[in-house]
Formats: C-alpha cells, sequence, structure tokens
C-alpha cells in the first residue's frame, strides 16, 4: 500500500531522512519511536505529500507521490481524502467558526451532496459524542474536545490510512482511553494505522510493527 525507496530529504544542507525504506501493507498498525530530531516528523509530511523526496521513490498504492502528480487536482483530492493526518497540536487543524461546520468542511471540499454531507457530519458528532458542541467554536473547546474534534474532521472524510503524531499528548486519562479504544476500532475494521509515539504503553497496545528512526535519520524495522 505505502513504499518509500530510499528516500532521502534534507533542509538545505541539514539531512533529514537518510536513505529510508519502508513498505505497509493495508491493515498495518504501524508504531514508529525514536528521539527528538531524528526525522520522524519529516516522514509524516513527506507521507502525506506536504514534501517531497529529493532522493528515492515514495509510492502509494503503485502511484507515484511527488510534486507533478499533485499538481493533477483530481488526483490530489483523492490521495488526501486517502490519508488522515491527526495534527500533535490540534489547533493547527482547526479553523472554522463551530465545531459542525468543521466536521462538515472536507466532505465539502469533496464535492459530496449535501445529505451526504450532513450524514457523515451527524455520524461522527454522534460517533465522538460531541453533539452538544456542535454550536461551540473549536478555539473555546478543552484539549480533549480539540483532539477529539481533529479525529471527527478526519473521520468524516473515510480515509483509508490514519497517521498521528503523539496522539495522547496533553490528555486526560479518561480521554486517552477513549482514544486508544478509537484507534483499536478503526484498525480493526481493516484500516491503516501510522502512529509516532514515546509511550511504550500505547505503542504495544495498537501497534502490530514496529519501526525506530535513529539520530543518522535512518529507518530500521523491528
Amino acid at each position: 500500500m505505502i513504499e518509500l525507496e530510499n528516500v532521502c530529504f534534507a533542509y538545505e544542507k541539514e539531512i533529514a531522512l537518510r536513505y529510508v525504506n519502508l513498505h505497509i501493507e493495508k491493515g498495518d498498525s504501524v508504531v514508529i519511536q525514536g528521539p527528538n530530531g531524528c526525522g520522524k516528523s519529516t516522514l509524516i509530511r513527506l507521507l502525506n505529500g506536504i514534501i517531497f523526496p529529493s532522493e528515492g521513490r515514495y509510492l502509494y498504492q503503485g502511484h507515484e507521490i511527488n510534486e507533478k502528480a499533485l499538481k493533477d487536482s483530481r488526483f490530489a483530492k483523492w490521495f488526501h481524502q486517502q490519508m488522515g493526518y491527526v495534527f500533535q497540536n490540534a489547533d493547527t487543524q482547526l479553523f472554522c467558526g463551530s465545531v459542525e461546520e468543521e466536521i462538515a468542511f472536507g466532505p465539502t471540499q469533496m464535492g459530496l451532496p449535501e445529505s451526504e454531507i450532513q450524514k457523515r457530519t451527524e455520524d461522527c458528532l454522534r460517533l465522538f459524542g460531541i453533539e452538544k458542541l456542535r454550536e461551540r467554536p473549536p478555539y473555546h473547546l478543552s484539549g480533549g474536545e480539540k483532539r477529539k474534534v481533529s479525529l471527527a474532521c478526519i473521520l468524516s472524510l473515510n480515509p483509508e490510512v490514519l497517521i498521528l503524531d503523539e496522539p495522547l499528548a496533553g490528555l486526560d486519562e479518561k480521554t486517552q482511553e477513549f482514544l486508544i479504544g478509537f484507534l483499536k476500532s478503526f484498525h480493526k475494521a481493516g484500516k491503516t494505522l501510522i502512529t509516532i509515539t514515546h509511550n511504550r504503553e500505547l505503542a504495544h497496545t495498537i501497534g502490530t510493527r514496529f519501526a525506530v528512526m535513529n539520530e543518522e535519520h535512518e529507518l530500521n524495522m523491528l
């Protein structure tokens, strides 16, 4: 499903990824660990098509993901629908005037019929138990509520892959338990998870495959 072949990336002269090889099958739950500054966040940005390899190739379902490919608006829309990315800081992801508008934004951009947009929005509000928040501005919510809204926004797109960066950071115990349960259900439904975390308990709870990035910006599967 996802293939990185000898992928390198550098910010000017600063190497961030060094000959990374990664093969992820549909339905895998891959946990990536490693010290700060080793390139994990760069890897996430590359998987989401925000940046592109300076060397090597990135393929998703057999399609090479590069700048030229994502200039095709139809292909770009399809690809970004497939890849759901939940930011570590939900504030960088939420920007609409209300929770309901936030969740409906993605399906609206996909050009779905109004009835389908409404159905997906209601389903996600109910799934995360945030119906009572529908008219609230996202920036007035607690950290746990924002995380639920950001997940609801991604789920409204029905992605095949969910990518998370330290998903439990800053959450209270009850919200952590809810989120872990959700991730297990998402994976059980046959979807693909890619999670970056320092939390060993989370890693062993949801992971089926494990990789470590080292200070040399290399990736090693365990």
